[in-house]
């Protein structure tokens, strides 16, 4: 019978253990809160103090031709673009509302007409009412259009400025996304959004927010496209009911538009307010020339070592 051999004995698995030491709690300082500064009123001294202001009104910085001070800034542009679209939007409205009026005065003729005959005369300056106001509303449309698009531009540039930074959107993309059709319907918001945002000075890493007044333009911007784009079908239709209603889409057109005008006269003249809040015929130029009643200053005695 062969002898039985013990089995090896099996060595323990040395396992590599890291010792990690950690402060106990408490053994780091806490760090201070920082405490809110309390507004503690003006800075006040024992004798008046020397220094100062030097004793000049205000006055525009005198431009001097072939260096930058004589180049016209973004915000003066927008001041004088702002003081020509309001006039040009309020008066576009006003015409707007007229082409309105016209076109219902006619309706009511038309339906006059379906029990008893009209007067030649009536209807006579009817029609040239209609085609005047419809004209001249056409016509002027263009007007206001291109200077709001013009003021766009500029304002995007005078926010970009007064931020510091590059505007978010290309110039050329900002022309497409505003002038193509079916395209601006719904690209338009985020550029006035984006332009809104940054008249605000919020930062770019927030996500642009727009304004109740940012969004009711944009809706009547909406109701304005859609109720051209229903004159335009309805015009191909026939029949006197066809007319008629033709009749009502254009004057509910020349409101919207109206309605259009007078919102984007609203949204320009806050953000230019925003932008360009100071105007110069606004500004007075006020200087001391004598203070009665107050009481002699407790001035020091003057050092003899003292310059002044």
């Amino acid at each position: 019978m062969p002898p039985v051999r013990p089995a090896p004995m099996r060595q323990p698995a040395r396992h590599r253990v890291r010792w990690v030491a950690s402060p106990p709690p408490g053994a780091w300082p806490r760090r201070r809160e920082p405490v809110a500064e309390h507004y503690s009123g003006p800075p006040s001294y024992p004798v008046p103090p020397r220094w100062g202001f030097p004793n000049l009104v205000w006055r525009r910085p005198t431009a001097v031709p072939g260096t930058a001070s004589g180049e016209v800034t973004a915000g003066e542009r927008l001041r004088v673009i702002t003081r020509s679209l309001l006039p040009v939007l309020w008066t576009f409205a006003a015409l707007a509302v007229a082409a309105s009026a016209s076109e219902i005065w006619r309706y009511v003729l038309l339906v006059q007409s379906r029990d008893s005959a009209l007067s030649t005369s009536v209807v006579s300056v009817s029609d040239s009412f209609v085609i005047t106001t419809g004209l001249l509303t056409t016509i002027l449309s263009l007007l206001p259009s291109g200077l709001t698009v013009w003021w766009l531009l500029v304002a995007r540039h005078a926010a970009a400025d007064a931020s510091g930074e590059v505007p978010p959107r290309p110039q050329w993309q900002v022309l497409v996304f505003t002038l193509v059709p079916v395209v601006n319907l719904i690209m338009v918001l985020p550029i006035v959004a984006e332009l809104e945002h940054a008249v605000l000075r919020r930062t770019r890493e927030t996500r642009p927010k727009p304004s109740r007044l940012v969004v009711s333009w944009w809706g009547v911007w909406m109701l304005n496209w859609v109720l051209l784009g229903l004159v335009v079908v309805w015009r191909f239709r026939d029949g006197v009911q066809a007319l008629a209603d033709g009749v009502v889409l254009v004057a509910l057109t020349d409101l919207a538009a109206a309605g259009l005008a007078v919102v984007t006269a609203l949204l320009v003249k806050r953000m230019s307010g925003l932008l360009a809040p100071v105007v110069e015929k606004r500004l007075r130029l006020l200087r001391v020339l004598k203070v009665e009643g107050a009481p002699d200053p407790d001035r020091r005695a003057r050092p003899a070592s003292s310059m002044r």
